[in-house]
């Protein structure tokens, strides 16, 4: 079909044509595939996915089952922090909790120590948007017009650094382990770098560009529930302060749901640790700076191995062991409509 020109009646000008051209493309003349459904063939995929499904659904939940994991709550016994906490006017004084637990069977392996807040929602749409790339980038760190709002300057004009409700709000207990072995008690190695993506430590942060972290931010002062500036997050590891803190990194990587945990620490495997968590008598000792009484949050530290799928979440599992049921359930269904149907399809026939 090729393009015409159409006349209208009564005008003498030609108007073009809105026929599509003559392409196989636009007259659909494009080669197509077009499966032929036969019953061995629609039989043979639900088996195949149910079973394929079944599979790494039992694989996954057996291997989140086999995970080590001990979780405490020490909400209720650190209450007499909770409530040293609220009132604003100790904000720079210290207070200090410790929590016994022990444990029964060692914990072999790599363990990760988390802390877990529940009832804080991360997911209102101003605190996700509450922060500023660009500075957490280095490039404008005492920008002022941002989505960080009120949390980006003081009433005298001192920019915030970093700027933001995320960072404002930063978790900030500290949180030491001591194992008990005879009559002494031995402090368990934790590391507290390496825990942040590559991506996040060497991409989306990065400090500015000085001779020393102390002038980069000259200026600028610490969020108002801070209690000392970015650059001195890590006093001991000059390479983990600033933009690049991995605490901060990690608490900057929000949440969807109201109750998660973030990694805080790894134990490091030397001489008493190097299999992993003996068992025994261990203590939490925990600086306590973190309210959640107010939003009647709770808070947790949780001790857990990894294995090759992840943690102890079983949600992946389950759901593959649902989908590989229902297909299973549905090939067994159309097996018997197509069976009953060939039954009265000879039945008529020999009629």
């Amino acid at each position: 079909m090729k393009n015409k020109t159409s006349v209208l009646p009564g005008e003498g000008e030609a108007q073009p044509s809105r026929c599509p051209d003559n392409s196989a493309f636009k007259q659909q003349r494009l080669p197509a595939w077009k499966p032929q459904l036969t019953i061995a063939s629609v039989l043979s995929t639900f088996f195949l996915t149910g079973a394929f499904c079944l599979t790494v659904g039992v694989c996954l939940v057996l291997a989140a089952n086999s995970v080590r994991e001990i979780q405490i709550d020490y909400s209720d016994k650190c209450s007499d922090c909770s409530r040293f906490r609220e009132n604003s006017s100790n904000w720079n004084k210290e207070c200090h909790c410790s929590v016994n637990f022990t444990l029964k069977e060692a914990i072999l392996g790599d363990v990760f120590m988390y802390y877990g807040l529940q009832n804080f929602f991360q997911n209102h749409r101003r605190y996700v948007k509450s922060r500023s790339d660009a500075q957490l980038l280095g490039r404008n760190v005492k920008i002022q017009r941002s989505y960080c709002a009120p949390f980006s300057t003081y009433r005298n004009g001192t920019p915030m650094v970093p700027c933001g409700a995320i960072a404002n709000s930063m978790f900030n207990d500290t949180i030491d382990l001591f194992y008990s072995r005879n009559s002494s008690v031995i402090q368990v190695p934790l590391l507290k770098t390496g825990n942040s993506w590559w991506t996040d430590k060497n991409v989306k942060f990065r400090n500015p560009e000085s001779y020393n972290l102390s002038s980069a931010f000259a200026g600028t002062a610490r969020p108002p529930y801070w209690q000392k500036p970015v650059y001195l997050l890590d006093e001991e590891d000059e390479r983990n302060n600033g933009f690049v803190n991995d605490d901060f990194i990690i608490w900057m990587r929000v949440s969807a749901f109201a109750t998660f945990r973030n990694l805080y620490r790894r134990v490091r495997r030397v001489r008493d640790f190097a299999e992993g968590l003996p068992a025994g008598n261990y203590t939490f000792r925990i600086s306590y700076n973190f309210p959640v009484a107010k939003f009647k949050g709770r808070k947790h530290v949780i001790l857990s191995t990894v294995v090759w799928s992840g943690g102890s979440n079983p949600f992946l599992g389950i759901a593959y062991l649902v989908s590989g049921t229902a297909a299973t359930l549905m090939g067994f269904v159309i097996t018997g409509i197509h069976l009953k149907l060939r039954k009265k399809k000879t039945y008529f026939q020999k009629q």
